[in-house]
């Protein structure tokens, strides 16, 4: 992930805070701000001290910043997301760390519609 495409200041992080919508599952928390002016998304990460040490910390960060450049195509491109992570990321996985993300995503209603249908095209089968 570029560093242009991440939210650094204070100033940033608090506008988010203040005006955007917040939500949350068992791992993390998601602010979305809706940025009319911008083309990519930007996101920025909070993970506390609580939560282990530098390396831990680190590959936290990691693995969010991998799921949303594997999500890029399919989350709205003209917002700020801020993420918090909770207790329980420290423990987890690249592909768990997805998956939470990806929920927590879908309940705030952060992805493209279309691009999001396209991938997930299931064949219905009706039954008589």
């Amino acid at each position: 992930m570029k560093k242009s495409r991440r939210v650094k200041s204070e100033f940033d992080f608090q506008k988010v805070f203040k005006r955007g919508k917040s939500f949350a599952n068992r791992q993390f928390i998601v602010y979305g701000l809706l940025k009319e002016e911008q083309e990519k998304f930007r996101i920025g990460l909070s993970v506390s001290k609580k939560l282990g040490n530098a390396v831990v910390r680190n590959q936290i960060k990691r693995y969010i910043r991998q799921s949303f450049h594997e999500l890029d195509s399919e989350l709205k491109q003209n917002m700020d997301y801020v993420i918090i992570a909770r207790k329980p990321a420290a423990t987890m996985n690249f592909e768990d760390t997805k998956k939470s993300l990806e929920h927590v995503l879908k309940i705030a209603k952060f992805f493209n519609r279309t691009n999001r249908n396209k991938k997930n095209n299931h064949v219905k089968i009706e039954r008589k």
